[in-house]
């Protein structure tokens, strides 16, 4: 980890300044393509890409990250996270605000000192940016052109670097320990919140880390839940298992999808089935040039040789990095038009929707390579059987 000047343990930098620094060259160059004379970043996913800090203190009010050609970056933030911005971020023109009603003021005053007109880009598609800061700021500069950039950094991030794959394969290795856990807990009467205490142990052990805020755990008819969060729910003999969970390393998170039944389940065994053949397909359409519609394509046409096109009611695949629940982020989806590019990392979740309700499938996080794509993940997309 790259040290900083402060003696706080356990802080600094995950990358060299270099590497950020190259990172805004090239969203300088994509911003010069979309014709801004200058940025907001204000989703904490691309604050975090381009300055080093998570955003975490930006749960309050946004903490702009001012960007424009030939000027060093400007943070606006919250005065009480003054030190945390500082020794988490390589970004030196810091501006402080103190309350709620000070962001607007302080922003455009920042704005204004840095002579900037014309257009500037906002995130508005993005979390972190309230309709109400967005009239502050247009009400506090009536001459400022303010324009929608949400996917601005996001095509830039996109591509991944070596130094970020790295630690996005390491991230996947306590990814792979997770599925290994959930595997070996199942056993009839053992709860979801039992399974996941006993992956956060064991992942904590090994040095890693998962979050619980992005993660799902269900058993039996909790399996029809989208997005169920792991409660005091106990495995019965013949039910489903389903988890949807990442390993994390340095806000990169490495996600997968896995089942599993401990006994029999016919109907679930059939979309399990079903879900591989999907998935199968998908990845053998990931390739460069292919778009992400065609990508999505590949899956849903699996599904109607089947005569079954809605067992899949979502898209198959979106981009991966830092911020597992950003917005903004390429997806995967039909008639989407992005152009995958090599070193791309997705995520490609193929979750089918049953008659009765059971939401069950399996994914592969997947990088895009020069012939195709590598699937990152060392543990088998099959239906583990308890």
């Amino acid at each position: 980890m790259t040290s900083t000047s402060s003696a706080v343990p356990s802080t600094g930098l995950p990358f060299p300044k270099t590497e950020y620094e190259c990172r805004l060259q090239k969203v300088f160059e994509a911003m010069e393509r979309a014709n801004l004379d200058a940025l907001l970043v204000t989703a904490h996913g691309n604050l975090q890409y381009l300055s080093g800090y998570d955003g975490r203190g930006a749960y309050f009010m946004p903490f702009p990250l001012i960007l424009i050609p030939g000027q060093k970056p400007t943070l606006v933030v919250r005065e009480f996270d003054l030190v945390s911005v500082r020794v988490g971020s390589w970004v030196d023109e810091i501006v402080p605000y103190r309350e709620q009603t000070d962001f607007a003021p302080v922003c455009a005053d920042a704005i204004r000192r840095l002579g900037l007109k014309g257009r500037v880009g906002l995130e508005l598609g993005c979390w972190n940016l309230a309709p109400a800061d967005v009239y502050a700021l247009q009400a506090k500069l009536p001459d400022i052109k303010f324009v929608d950039a949400s996917r601005l950094v996001a095509t830039v991030s996109a591509v991944k670097t070596n130094m970020e794959l790295e630690i996005m394969r390491s991230a996947m290795k306590m990814t792979d320990l997770a599925v290994r856990v959930f595997h070996q807990s199942l056993r009839e009467g053992i709860s979801e919140a039992e399974v996941a205490a006993n992956i956060d142990r064991e992942v904590g052990e090994a040095g890693g880390e998962v979050r619980a805020a992005s993660s799902t755990l269900v058993f039996g008819e909790r399996t029809k839940l989208p997005h169920g969060s792991p409660k005091h729910n106990a495995i019965r003999n013949n039910e489903p298992a389903f988890m949807e969970l990442g390993g994390y390393q340095s806000g990169y998170a490495c996600g997968v999808v896995r089942s599993a039944i401990l006994g029999r389940h016919a109907e679930t065994e059939r979309l399990h089935d079903l879900s591989i053949e999907v998935l199968d397909a998908v990845i053998s359409a990931i390739r460069p040039g292919a778009t992400a519609g065609e990508v999505d394509a590949a899956g849903r046409e699996v599904l109607k040789r089947h005569g079954c096109p809605g067992l899949l009611n979502h898209r198959v695949g979106y981009q991966t990095g830092i911020n597992w629940l950003e917005r903004g982020y390429i997806s995967l989806e039909p008639g989407a038009e992005d152009i995958l590019e090599p070193n791309m990392t997705l995520h490609m979740p193929i979750i089918l929707c049953g008659e009765s309700g059971y939401l069950f499938g399996t994914s592969e996080h997947v990088l895009v390579t020069e012939q195709g794509s590598e699937m990152l993940s060392s543990t088998p997309h099959t239906l583990f059987y308890a």
